[in-house]
């Protein structure tokens, strides 16, 4: 590897200890995003997810501001604030399926409001784009380990429960009736979990990017579940190591440049996807 290539691709990690902290943090998140991004389009709750992340935001925004940017305050408000709003959700979805979409855009506009409204009234314009875009970059060992925590404890349970939890995704009727209950609510808690300790490194705007747009590509690439995850983490991690990469040498936002990258592979997977279609099925006509 020549010098210049080296100073590209390694140089950033190996002279900053803060890119080496936000690298392991990001590809931590990835390890448990890429399983969860599957099962939340699987289970077409792409815009729960969306709802979720930012209903962590009026707690998390309290914690913010109120314990002078105390992590334990930001995660325990974003989670009691996430877990109200995953609770009403649930409880519309059961009472009024028609308006089930309806009421999640409704959270979803409240909470963001609240949250912004919370921060500028008691914190700074600073905070305001802290506690919406996140700052990677300023990941301790603390948050880390905390990160850390969170995926291994994902990982293990997805492991656990991966059969029933597949099952409730395409057909949860069957799963009830054979005696599969909580699998809804132990994926609603393990995303809610993942989406907090995102929140330092991706704020509420983009913390559920890294765990939607890995998924999306790799569903570009295969129908099988198990298959899909791991071309989900790999996404994920690829995009990470990218995203910092580009934030370092361009003088970008790290949360917003991760998002991109991750976004940039979607994108080509989408195109390359559409071909490969689009060449089969003239093939087909051909052979006719």
């Amino acid at each position: 590897m020549t010098p210049s290539v080296y100073a590209l691709l390694i140089g950033p990690f190996e002279g900053f200890s803060f890119m080496r902290i936000a690298l392991v943090a990001c590809l931590a998140l990835a390890l448990s995003n890429g399983p969860l991004g599957v099962l939340l389009l699987l289970r077409r709750m792409a815009l729960d997810g969306d709802v979720l992340s930012h209903a962590v935001m009026p707690g998390a925004a309290l914690g913010f501001v109120f314990s002078m940017h105390s992590l334990t305050a930001l995660s325990l408000g974003g989670l009691a604030s996430g877990t109200v709003v995953a609770g009403l959700t649930g409880l519309l979805g059961r009472s009024r399926p028609a308006r089930h979409d309806a009421g999640l855009v409704a959270f979803y506009l409240v909470a963001l409001a609240l949250g912004v409204t919370l921060v500028a009234i008691l914190g700074s314009n600073v905070d305001i784009v802290r506690v919406l875009f996140g700052t990677v970059l300023a990941i301790d060992v603390r948050a880390l380990l905390q990160i850390a925590i969170v995926s291994s404890l994902t990982m293990l349970l997805l492991a656990m429960f991966y059969r029933p939890m597949a099952v409730d995704s395409f057909d949860p009727i069957f799963l009830r009736m054979v005696g599969g209950h909580g699998m809804r609510s132990l994926f609603i808690v393990l995303v809610l979990f993942n989406l907090v300790v995102s929140f330092q490194a991706f704020g509420t705007l983009l913390a559920i990017g890294p765990m939607l747009l890995p998924a999306a590509a790799a569903r570009c690439w295969t129908n099988r579940p198990g298959l899909m995850m791991t071309l989900a983490t790999a996404i994920g991690i690829l995009s990470s190591y990218a995203g910092l990469l580009l934030s370092y040498h361009r003088n970008l936002p790290s949360g917003p440049a991760i998002v991109m990258a991750a976004g940039g592979l979607y994108g080509a997977s989408l195109l390359v996807s559409a071909t490969a279609n689009l060449i089969r099925t003239r093939t087909k006509g051909n052979d006719r």
